[in-house]
């Protein structure tokens, strides 16, 4: 069976994390899931890993939760989703996302925890929870509009709609848009300059950078996934997610 997360190695001082189901658009299921995590922890544990990137295999970045095991799941899945966040918003070493085709749901919302992240000009971004009967997650209802301003942050949230590359640079959700097909190579570089820094003065300065809000991003964490489980339970996401599953 091939791995739904890959890491490996690529350049002195950098991991690259891949979401690899690219025949389903690399949606993420629990499995998923815990290969993230662990590859986190894997990278975070490594005294010669200074940067990390994540990407997505097949030219997408990913499609979000996978549906079906997520309806399957009975709330595991919501845990387990909640548990990378708490990873990647946590992580103490530079992360840096390489975006191509669809980054969906939480394929968007993590990237209001990576330190840099760069798209192609073709990719897609969508918070869909509002359609599903859920509601935000990742922080979002936090960052959001710490980063885009509420106004922006209420459409993006409140009206589902899926979104293009300049508009997520707009909401500083992206460091810059690339030519198709270039994110990764875009992060790379971004990452062998970050590796080839001092490192704990890469890592100090990311601290420093997340200190005033790391309190308030764990808070709204949690209070989110409470709500984000009551509403995975209700008859509005129930219904969202059978409508979904008959396509």
């Amino acid at each position: 069976m091939t791995a739904a997360v890959l890491i490996e190695t690529v350049a002195p001082g950098v991991s690259q994390i891949t979401m690899n189901r690219p025949e389903r658009k690399n949606a993420l299921d629990r499995a998923s899931y815990v290969g993230l995590i662990e590859a986190f922890a894997a990278a975070e544990a490594d005294p010669d890993i200074r940067a990390i990137v994540i990407t997505g295999a097949g030219n997408c970045f990913t499609s979000g939760n996978d549906i079906r095991d997520f309806a399957a799941a009975a709330g595991d899945g919501a845990r387990i989703a909640m548990d990378f966040l708490t990873t990647i918003s946590t992580a103490t070493k530079p992360v840096i996302a390489a975006v191509e085709g669809f980054a969906v749901g939480i394929g968007t919302t993590m990237l209001l925890h990576c330190d840099l992240a760069f798209a192609g000009d073709s990719a897609i971004f969508r918070m869909p929870f509002v359609a599903l009967g859920l509601s935000p997650e990742g922080a979002s209802s936090y960052l959001l509009p710490l980063v885009a301003g509420s106004k922006r942050a209420a459409a993006l949230l409140m009206l589902a709609e899926a979104f293009g590359p300049q508009e997520a640079l707009d909401a500083g959700l992206l460091n810059a848009v690339v030519p198709g097909g270039t994110a990764l190579e875009t992060a790379l570089t971004k990452a062998s300059a970050l590796a080839a820094l001092p490192p704990q003065s890469v890592a100090l300065t990311k601290l420093l950078l997340k200190r005033s809000q790391a309190a308030s991003v764990a808070e709204t964490l949690a209070t989110e996934a409470k709500h984000f489980g009551e509403r995975l339970r209700s008859d509005e996401a129930q219904a969202a997610f059978a409508a979904f599953l008959k396509r």
